[in-house]
């Protein structure tokens, strides 16, 4: 029965949809304009709270943030299919970091697209996600061709960067395009002691001496 309820949630156009992500503005505003297009059946601001809630909710797509405090998007994605392998994801995302849509797709998502993206092109991409596509925002489709074609088996690692929290990664990214700090707390929604903070943790962590090094080692990686 619950099998036949979630395929006419398909037919009548109405799919069911999971927003994740840690910020509350964020999923307002993604729940207000997603209204007229889908159902959002839930929402959930951590791993674990995603982990639950999307188990009980039974949604055909989930909106996947990338980065979060607890672990990200990719670890609630890995524990959801274990149980619940109908379930799609779409990761929805500010980074657009080549490893990051990498590793979310070798994950099991099946596309990814940034938070620059209208309304109508979401709900879109959620549709055809829901119909089995791979939906990808323009340039990042080429970082999953490149990365597939040319080592399909071997995963995506850097231990100078697995050496960086999310956050941290976050702050690197934004801080390398020149983003001030001012910018980037406004950006991710932290105060601009906690950028500074982070920016300090970071080039601790990569024995550099300023953002201009930062920004260099970021762009050979392909992190901005």
């Amino acid at each position: 029965m619950s099998e036949q309820v979630e395929q006419a949630g398909v037919h009548d156009g109405r799919l069911r949809v999971f927003l994740v992500d840690d910020h509350a503005m964020f999923r307002a505003g993604v729940r207000a304009e997603l209204g007229a297009h889908v159902e959002v059946v839930g929402e959930a601001s951590s791993v674990a709270e995603a982990v639950a809630r999307i188990a009980a909710a039974r949604p055909d797509v989930v909106l996947l943030d990338v980065h979060m405090p607890d672990g990200g998007g990719r670890a609630v994605l890995e524990a959801v299919r274990r149980s619940h392998p109908q379930v799609r994801f779409l990761a929805l995302s500010v980074s657009d970091a080549a490893e990051d849509v990498i590793g979310l797709i070798r994950a099991g998502a099946r596309g990814y697209v940034t938070k620059t993206i209208s309304p109508d092109e979401l709900a879109a991409a959620i549709r055809r996600v829901a119909d089995g596509d791979a939906v990808f925002s323009p340039r990042l489709a080429g970082f999953v061709l490149d990365a597939f074609a040319a080592r399909p088996d071997t995963p995506v690692a850097d231990p100078e960067l697995d050496q960086l929290t999310n956050r941290e990664r976050e702050v690197l990214r934004l801080l390398a395009r020149g983003y001030a700090y001012k910018e980037i707390a406004k950006e991710l929604y932290i105060s601009i002691k906690t950028v500074e903070t982070h920016v300090s943790n970071v080039l601790r962590k990569l024995q550099m001496s300023n953002r201009y090094e930062l920004s260099r080692w970021a762009a050979d990686r392909r992190l901005v």
